[in-house]
């Protein structure tokens, strides 16, 4: 009776020393992990993070994709004003979108044909896509002008380009001909020069308060210059 009473009271020791070391190292393995709280409040934290950042991140790239397709507008009318001079013939730059899902395109072209009659719109066959040598994809860009015919800038504002093309003509010295550009609008003095203006999808050509890159060319002479937001409208 007295051994089995032992025996008893020292399967009863060894199993309070296995709770206690299993209860130890359930404590050591809590105290080393997250409880199901912390998970849930990195996971809001996260979220909260990824909020504020993604909004910041796409007004970059926005803006990054616009400032390079604006250097690519500027570079293809600098380009026909060279051509032009270079060659003491006339040469002529247009721009286009066909349609939303389109890339914009830009042709620098002889503005007239062996025959002397001009180049029409349709017979052009040398579009190419806007920035394409720079990795900027164009079809992420609204495209519009002011311009209403051949180096004639009359629309008070700045209206979506899709068809007729946009066509600035410089002549064998590289100046514009008979260009006009447009009336001042008060409180500027200034006309408004012939603007080629780029914006985001799902902003607006003609808002001031919009996200916008441009290039006016603003003289007889073919100067031209970059602006951006409100000075685009």
């Amino acid at each position: 009776m007295e051994n089995l009473s032992l025996k008893i009271l020292c399967l009863i020791g060894r199993n309070k020393k296995s709770n206690q070391r299993y209860l130890g190292t359930g404590y050591t393995e809590q105290d080393a992990g997250f409880s199901l709280i912390e998970m849930l409040v990195v996971i809001v934290m996260i979220g909260i993070l990824g909020a504020i950042a993604v909004p910041s991140w796409l007004g970059f790239v926005n803006r990054q994709r616009m400032n390079k397709a604006n250097d690519a507008v500027l570079a293809a009318i600098q380009d026909a004003r060279q051509t032009a001079k270079n060659k003491k013939i006339s040469y002529s730059v247009s721009f286009r979108k066909s349609s939303v899902t389109q890339p914009i395109e830009f042709a620098i072209y002889r503005t007239k044909k062996d025959d002397g009659t001009n180049l029409t719109d349709a017979e052009i066959s040398i579009w190419k896509p806007l920035g394409a040598d720079l990795g900027v994809d164009s079809t992420q860009l609204l495209v519009g002008t002011n311009l209403t015919g051949e180096n004639i800038a009359t629309n008070a504002s700045v209206s979506s380009l899709s068809t007729p093309p946009a066509k600035i003509t410089f002549d064998y010295m590289g100046t514009l001909p008979s260009a006009n550009f447009g009336t001042a609008v008060a409180p500027s003095t200034e006309p408004p020069g012939l603007k080629i203006v780029l914006a985001p999808p799902g902003g607006s050509l003609s808002s001031s308060t919009s996200l916008k890159r441009c290039v006016i060319v603003k003289t007889l002479l073919g100067s031209t210059l970059t602006a951006k937001d409100e000075k685009c409208n």
